[in-house]
Order: C-alpha cells, then sequence, then structure tokens
C-alpha cells in the first residue's frame, strides 16, 4: 500500500510540473501574427490567359485571385510587363485584384503579404502567363530567367564558367536558345545557340560579365531576357 501511494504521489508530481509546460511556450503573437506568404491561384503560371473580359481590341481585365493569409493586413499585387520591362504595384485589403492588361503580352506576378505590427514581408512565388490576344494561334516564348551566376554575384572559377537558365512556352515548342555574353553592359558577342538550359564560357578573375538569353520556338517567335550580370572573383 505505501509503494502504491508513493507511486500516486510521484505521477500526481509529474502531472502538476508537466502542466505549465503543455501552455504556449513560444513567443506571445499578436492577434494578427506574422504575414505568411500566400499562394497564387489564377493566372496560372505559364498559361495563356483568356478568361478576362474584354475592355477594347487591345486590352482586357484580368482578376487576379490568391489565397488568403489569417495574420495579412493588406496585400501587395506586383505585376511586371515583361515585353517592356514596365512594373505596377496594388494594393489592396483583399485576395484579389482586377487589373486592365495588353492583350497578347506576357506577364509576371507575385503578392507581397503586409503587416504593420511585422518587419517580415514575405512574397509568394512568380508565377508567367501571357494575356491572350484577339486570333493569336502562337504565342512567344517567355524571356529565360536566369539560374547560374545569380544576378549581381560574385563567383570563384578559374577559367571557365557554365551559364545555366529556365524558359517557358505556352505552347512548349521552344526549339532553341542564343546566348549573348561579354564584358559591356551590353553584351553584343553570341556564343552561339543550343537547344539545352547551359553554355560553358571562358572568364578571367576580377572581371565582371553581362549576358542574356534569346529564345527562338518552332514558328520564329523570339523573346530576349533581361542582362543579368555578375562577378568572377
Amino acid at each position: 500500500m505505501r509503494i502504491l501511494k508513493s507511486t500516486l504521489f510521484l505521477l500526481l508530481l509529474l502531472v502538476m510540473t508537466a502542466c505549465p509546460g503543455s501552455k504556449d511556450e513560444g513567443p506571445d503573437m499578436d492577434e494578427m501574427g506574422e504575414p505568411g506568404s500566400v499562394s497564387l491561384v489564377f493566372p496560372e503560371n505559364n498559361s495563356e490567359c483568356t478568361e478576362g473580359e474584354t475592355v477594347n481590341d487591345l486590352q482586357s481585365a484580368i482578376t487576379f485571385q490568391w489565397q488568403t493569409s489569417e495574420s495579412a493586413a493588406r496585400y501587395e499585387l506586383n505585376l511586371k510587363n515583361l515585353a517592356n520591362g514596365k512594373t505596377q504595384v496594388t494594393e489592396t485589403l483583399s485576395n484579389e485584384a482586377i487589373l486592365t492588361l495588353n492583350s497578347n503580352t506576357p506577364y509576371e506576378w507575385y503578392v507581397i503579404t503586409r503587416n504593420d505590427d511585422s518587419e517580415t514581408a514575405p512574397e509568394s512565388a512568380t508565377w508567367k502567363f501571357y494575356n491572350a490576344g484577339e486570333g493569336i494561334v502562337n504565342y512567344a516564348p517567355f524571356p529565360a530567367e536566369a539560374f547560374y551566376p545569380n544576378r549581381g554575384g560574385s563567383i570563384s572559377v578559374n577559367t571557365s564558367v557554365e551559364l545555366e537558365w529556365q524558359g517557358n512556352d505556352v505552347d512548349n515548342d521552344i526549339i532553341e536558345y542564343e546566348v549573348f555574353f561579354g564584358t559591356e553592359e551590353t553584351p553584343a558577342v553570341s556564343l552561339g545557340t543550343t537547344d539545352q538550359n547551359t553554355m560553358i564560357t571562358n572568364v578571367v578573375s576580377g572581371q565582371a560579365y553581362y549576358w542574356q538569353v534569346k529564345t527562338k520556338d518552332n514558328i520564329g517567335n523570339t523573346s530576349l531576357s533581361e542582362i543579368f550580370n555578375f562577378n568572377v572573383q
């Protein structure tokens, strides 16, 4: 009996000491909490957007949508016209926004979650799409994105570097890439063409380099990427 009482006492003691630990021990978040990154919904990534409402022969209105975040006070929709490089920012309290866009034009977009009580403002993934145009059968490829070297970054190599990029096309008919490379801010020297997403080129330590990718599909449509740059240590 004495052993049983001792055992019960020990169990009770363990429960009592464990109870405080079962309460929230992490930092006390305010009501809004830290903003979380949202998931994009529409327009879909690497797609042809045909669901816009026609405004005129050259434009249509698109309703952008994303998932809500319980910790968001507001959202910031960032849109970039990939044809001319122009960007626009739209703030909204809801998880959607209607924007008028040029038809037959490639765009990319992402959403930043904002909360005035937090220093963090995470970005969503970046999606690309083509705003559909009347009578368009085949779309030009999206401008390529640099994977390596990182834009504005520094690398340590001896004599050569393997450039790497990513290309996408609504019609999935990319046939080749042409890479322009050099020490000028607007590279004009072509390294040649390839049907791969990489190309090796020679470099020299202590030099800054610039490069650009031209993407071509089997109809002959082309697109030029932005100019990327990196330094060799």
